[in-house]
């Protein structure tokens, strides 16, 4: 049974939650920047920021027998980045969650600290970074690539060949055509169908997508 350290106890955590419950394993601890955020395993202690971090790792010494994972959604992909660092530094291991009703490939890769949800098709020679969020029900076409960082949502689809540069996010249902680039940090709106390349830090939405203006 391996026990897990998660940063992060709120909604996506619950979903991690069950997923390690189901797989038989065990969370031993709760990390979390929220002070005021409540502990989603009621036999778990849960520390604040780094200081209840440092403070926990000063307590538990062989922080080798803990896999660490960041349930931290949404365009967060430098935070979940920061924490695997820092749980990387301190020896955890960060290896990937895959739920067991996920199809992936076997000429597919999955990097550290990723996670692959319920109900995901991963297609031949897809790659995916360090710190990724496959969510619930996304199709990810051959030969995709994702960089570090990223969160695919509920329900999106990534055609063949697209490549999504570091901590993009692609909303819930969105739809990217084959051969496309969606640049670093950028945002792709719930339902929008990317039929152009997008450009870094830029947020699109719609059908076809379009740029964002503020």
């Amino acid at each position: 049974m391996a026990k897990y350290a998660i940063w992060g106890s709120s909604g996506h955590g619950k979903v991690l939650r069950d997923l390690i419950f189901e797989n038989g394993d065990t969370i031993s601890v709760l990390f979390d920047n929220n002070q005021s955020a409540i502990a989603i395993v009621s036999n778990a202690p849960i520390f604040f920021g780094i200081e209840g971090f440092n403070e926990w790792c000063s307590l538990e010494k062989d922080h080798s027998a803990y896999i660490a994972a960041a349930a931290i959604g949404g365009a967060n992909g430098k935070v979940r980045l920061n924490i695997y660092d820092i749980f990387k530094r301190q020896g955890f291991l960060c290896d990937s969650i895959i739920h067991s009703s996920s199809v992936i490939s076997r000429s597919a890769s999955v990097g550290f600290f990723s996670q692959v949800l319920a109900g995901v098709v991963v297609a031949s020679e897809v790659k995916i970074g360090n710190a990724c969020i496959i969510n619930n029900s996304v199709n990810v076409d051959h030969e995709c690539i994702i960089d570090d960082g990223v969160h695919v949502a509920p329900g999106a689809i990534l055609c063949g060949c697209v490549h999504v540069h570091r901590n993009a996010f692609i909303g819930a249902g969105a739809i990217v055509l084959p051969r496309i680039d969606i640049g670093e940090n950028s945002i792709v709106g719930a339902g929008a169908v990317v039929t152009k390349n997008i450009p870094q830090n830029t947020i699109v939405y719609g059908n076809p997508a379009k740029e964002r203006h503020q």
